[in-house]
């Protein structure tokens, strides 16, 4: 039983995306919400330490549920049911509607079934499964823009893709066994923690990795944008707490260097983040801020390693916490666009407010849950880098403010009716700020350390509001380390492509002629090979046919 159990989790979306080209758009669009209902009654009615083996499944798969796996197997199903309900509304008579529901039930499947794995083959499979099924939700709207967007985001997750299994293969080979249990026992290499590092660091917007972040989310439709940056984003964040080792003296220069490069999310991000225009842009930029939180949680477990199980508890309900609530937000963009009215404001406040932390809400027992371990630390710094998450509380409340304004000011494009199944699942994750502090032990009241940073927070914006009300405000693009990046590589390949035609200045000769003309013969076969391999079908295929094709070499 507990064998189907679990393997329906991830196999009933990637069956319903298997038959949707022969079972018709219409009944496909029906069954995508539902999809997610096997792990959402797995995580809430499943006992725990469930375990089931699959050795006839890719090579041996191992799939199980611990508790870190249920609190993250409950976000992932809630947050992919109710964007899955919501794009039945919210895509109502877009041409190519059965195209995105078949990417994302592909992504779901990937993102439900990593939460599950036991062993890396699994994990990485789902994992690569994931990724590279997302860039056709990213793309869906097609231009100019949109494409940028997704050629950044298949970059880079390819090279995450292939970090990750760089990193997999060489724990694997240490540890002799892919199987989790094995390759806990087995002490990180330097290497090995480094590639695992990076890979996870890319889908959770680690510093400087998150150039995708704030180009996906605008770029993707709006049930799409949810799950990124409320599911996906957390699957890096899930690898490094399955994969790096959390207790042990040696790795302290790891905690510091996740402390560091957290917190310097935590506070860039929402610098960045205020200075954008873009509703669903400052959400991005929000979500890089609030990972950098847990990012600096996960480095503080590295630490302080007494009080690891309390930090470690923390960090994924601030996972749960955040998922939801940035869900929540990431819909209600979609509902302003064709609704506004002051109920749709007054609920759009509600999770706004739950990030910045108030008090009685999912935001206030998150950040009260990371900070309270650190309060009995008997060690210096530790009260500065609780300092320091209490400040970063006030850029949270900045960002908030600042999405507001921007959303409200924006025109509805729209004046449909509102389908109940974009405003259903919308209340539904928005009242859950309100609802989860009831069921998950720890205070919620109004703690000073809580209190002082919204309030402060809201005093700059109020501020900021009067000073530059009437002027525009100062912005950094879209994607912020990437803009000059990409001037670099275009000014390299354009002095590349033209060194040929200064050099063809020089002089002329036979010898001289005939290695011009092969050289446009090479750049003309380059190009048409460029655009065959540019397509996103044809990469995706290729790469998990080599990935697959490794596995089986290892495996023999």
């Amino acid at each position: 039983m507990n064998a189907a159990l679990l393997l329906a989790v991830p196999l009933l979306p990637l069956l319903l995306a298997c038959l949707a080209p022969w079972g018709g758009m219409a009944s496909m669009r029906r069954l995508t919400p539902l999809a997610a209902v096997p792990g959402l009654l797995l995580a809430l009615f499943g006992p725990e330490g469930m375990h089931a083996a699959y050795p006839w499944l890719v090579l041996g798969l191992d799939l199980h549920m611990d508790t870190t796996g249920r609190t993250f197997l409950l976000l992932t199903s809630l947050l992919w049911g109710a964007a899955g309900l919501y794009a039945l509304g919210y895509l109502r008579g877009d041409a190519f509607e059965a195209r995105f529901h078949l990417f994302f039930l592909l992504a779901m499947a990937g993102n439900l079934g990593l939460v599950l794995a036991a062993d890396a083959m699994g994990f990485y499979l789902f994992f690569a499964l994931m990724s590279l099924s997302s860039y056709g939700l990213v793309v869906h709207a097609g231009g100019k823009d949109v494409y940028r967007a997704g050629r950044v985001y298949l970059i880079l997750a390819v090279i995450g893709e292939l970090l990750l299994f760089s990193g997999l293969v060489l724990h694997a080979s240490a540890a002799g066994g892919h199987h989790f249990t094995l390759m806990a026992a087995t002490p990180l290499q330097p290497l090995s923690a480094a590639l695992l590092l990076l890979g996870f660091g890319i889908k959770a917007g680690l510093i400087p990795l998150h150039v995708w972040l704030p180009l996906a989310h605008p770029a993707a439709p709006t049930p799409a944008s949810a799950v990124l940056s409320g599911a996906m984003i957390k699957a890096g964040l899930l690898g490094w707490l399955r994969l790096l080792q959390l207790q042990g003296p040696s790795w302290v220069e790891l905690g510091w260097l996740l402390v560091g490069l957290g917190l310097a999310g935590a506070f860039l991000a929402a610098l960045v983040g205020v200075l954008q225009v873009r509703p669903k842009t400052i959400l991005a930029y929000s979500s890089i801020s609030q990972m950098g939180l847990m990012i600096c949680g996960v480095g503080l477990i590295f630490l302080l390693p007494d009080v690891g199980a309390l930090l470690l508890a923390a960090v994924v309900l601030y996972a749960l916490h955040h998922g939801l609530a940035k869900g929540a937000l990431f819909l209600g963009v979609g509902i302003v666009e064709r609704k506004r009215s002051p109920w749709v404001l007054a609920v759009l406040v509600v999770p706004a407010l739950a990030l910045a932390g108030l008090p009685w809400t999912s935001g206030a027992l998150a950040k009260q849950a990371l900070k309270s371990p650190l309060y009995d630390v008997p060690v210096a710094w530790v009260s500065t880098v609780e300092t320091l998450l209490t400040f970063a509380a006030v850029g949270t409340t900045l960002l908030m403010a600042r999405f507001l304004w921007c959303v409200w000011a924006k025109d509805a494009a729209k004046s449909d009716p509102l389908p109940w199944q974009m405003w259903a699942p919308w209340l539904a994750l928005s009242s859950a700020a309100l609802i989860l502090p009831w069921f998950w032990a720890g205070k919620t009241g109004p703690a000073w350390s809580l209190v002082w940073p919204l309030s402060l927070g809201v005093l700059l914006s109020l501020v900021a509001l009067f000073a530059w009300r009437g002027r525009q405000v100062p912005q950094i693009p879209e994607g912020d380390v990437l803009v000059p990046v990409e001037g670099l590589v275009l000014w390299l390949v354009r002095t590349v492509r033209a060194a040929p035609r200064l050099w063809q200045t020089a002089g002329d000769g036979p010898a001289r002629a005939r290695l011009r003309l092969a050289w446009r013969r090479t750049r003309h076969g380059t190009t048409r090979l460029e655009a065959a391999l540019g397509r996103w079908e044809v990469l995706g295929i290729l790469f998990m046919a080599l990935v697959l094709g490794v596995f089986v070499s290892l495996w023999v």
